[in-house]
């Protein structure tokens, strides 16, 4: 497997709905065109159920239905990039704060839960087969550091657990049986979160071949942390491992004259002062290139040649009116207080006016040696 140099686009149509542009070298462009242009190679796009409310309501963040989703995917597709297509198995955002059952789903027992896992899978792969997607990797559920499907398929019931996850890389497999499959958690910086996990799943799991693994630093630990776990969990399960989800900010100035919502309708940023003095490096256009080189040298030199690249989240969630985290509809389905805005614009690819920042050609430019 190439090293792979990847963007999580999930919101692509909802930004461009918006009115997002963007522009490198002051030339406004098509964003894939400039993902091309910085040699990204694979787009990663997420998928949920049902993102709507019983009466109809969106519940936003990118609105990932299967249409949604597909849209995206046949249109990176006929731009010559491949897909990794992520499972949610939610009607939401999954992560290991919230792994909430579909709506439909929500009465099912483990049993049933089995069963709906696999006839989703089955069912969006064929879907997205039959529209020439061109899926290079397929993600079997998101972040799932604790479980998912819960409250059956909540850490510490591994069993449950992998009877849910099995039956996703069985729905896999019954499509396409080669494409390379991720199990995918989160904190990458946390080597005994990934040694309880991955014995557990190991133990009672279907074949897959890659673990995906987050890392935020402002959340996740030092780089040193990730290198280490990184390193350990590749000679212990032989497994290749991808980066899916990494972000850095360049700022930490406020963005609210671009989303144009009062103060109590805005989400702000996801990394506050607090957490932010935890980063070995500023977050300013050069400490984001500077992280993200110190973090394309790690990754691409693991131990055994297993660390095979990475997907920037979102770098093209810049903030714009309209493009929020959640709507009122979803905040009252996960139950969160809210608010709804964007939290997420600081740790772009492009500056709040849509300029490409310098570490694009870092990407770019980068090799494996």
């Amino acid at each position: 497997m190439k090293f792979i140099k990847g963007m999580d686009l999930s919101t692509l149509l909802e930004l461009e709905r918006c009115g997002a542009k963007y522009y490198d070298d002051g030339k406004e462009m098509d964003l894939l065109d400039i993902m091309k242009k910085y040699d990204v190679d694979t787009i990663r796009i997420r998928l949920w159920n049902d993102p709507w409310s019983e009466a109809g309501e969106s519940y936003g963040a990118g609105e990932n239905d299967l249409a949604t989703s597909l849209a995206i995917a046949k249109r990176v597709t006929e731009a010559g990039f491949g897909v990794l297509l992520n499972f949610h198995y939610s009607d939401f955002w999954a992560d290991p704060g919230k792994q909430f059952k579909p709506k439909a789903w929500v009465s099912f027992g483990v049993e049933e839960l089995e069963k709906a896992v696999y006839d989703f899978t089955v069912k969006t792969m064929e879907v997205f087969a039959k529209e020439g997607v061109n899926i290079t990797m397929v993600q079997v559920g998101n972040e799932l550091s604790n479980g998912l499907l819960w409250p059956e398929g909540k850490v510490p019931n591994y069993d449950n657990i992998a009877k849910f996850v099995n039956a996703g890389i069985r729905g896999v497999r019954k499509v396409n049986k080669e494409v390379p499959i991720m199990i995918h958690l989160d904190n990458g910086g946390n080597n005994a979160l990934y040694r309880e996990w991955f014995d557990n799943f190991i133990e009672r799991g279907e074949e897959f071949q890659i673990i995906g693994l987050s890392y935020y630093p402002f959340w996740h630990g030092t780089l040193d942390m990730l290198t280490n776990n990184m390193n350990d969990i590749a000679e212990r399960y032989g497994k290749d491992l991808v980066v899916a989800e990494v972000s850095m900010g360049y700022t930490m100035e406020d963005y609210k004259e671009y989303e144009q919502l009062s103060d109590e309708e805005r989400k702000g940023y996801a990394t506050r002062p607090a957490l932010v003095e935890k980063i070995e490096y500023p977050m300013t256009v050069q400490g984001q290139y500077d992280f993200m080189e110190d973090f394309l040298n790690r990754v691409s030199h693991i131990k055994g040649g297993k660390g095979k690249g990475f997907f920037y989240w979102e770098p093209a969630w810049i903030p714009v009116k309209g493009s929020g985290w959640a709507t009122p509809a979803s905040l009252k389905y996960i139950n969160d207080p809210g608010p709804c805005g964007n939290e997420w614009a600081n740790q772009a690819l492009f500056d709040y006016k849509g300029n490409a920042l310098p570490t694009w050609k870092l990407i770019r430019d980068f090799k494996v040696e």
